[in-house]
């Protein structure tokens, strides 16, 4: 029910636009997230990287990310996104969306419905 995209290999400073796409019907009663696993911490071990509210008007960030990424959304075509910019090669990840009805949360296990995960590489 998510398909997220938008990752790539980018060097230390570029920028990437990630994009989640949802098939669910009333996507603007969902919360949306990113979260992310760097490489070789396992899967259940993923980062709060950002999070908006089903409006729009809520968002919260890791502090990693704070200043550098912008997450948004576009509801009447059921995607958000993630916009990062300045990245750094610590960032290198399998990026994932995710949402959830009702409130926004930074707790991966409080989302039930998550994206394939796409790659972003950031070299030095």
């Amino acid at each position: 029910q998510l398909q997220a995209c938008g990752g790539g290999l980018v060097q230390a400073g570029g920028s990437l636009r990630l994009s989640c796409t949802s098939s669910v019907r009333t996507f603007s009663s969902y919360a949306g997230a990113w979260f992310r696993q760097p490489p070789g911490k396992e899967r259940e071990f993923v980062e709060f990287v950002a999070a908006i509210g089903s409006s729009g008007g809520e968002t919260s960030y890791a502090s990693h990310a704070k200043g550098r990424f912008t997450i948004s959304r576009i509801n009447d075509r059921n995607t958000f996104h993630l916009q990062m910019n300045s990245l750094k090669p610590e960032d290198t990840a399998v990026y994932y969306c995710a949402v959830r009805v009702g409130w926004y949360s930074i707790y991966s296990t409080e989302y039930d419905t998550w994206g394939q995960g796409t790659l972003v590489t950031v070299s030095s």
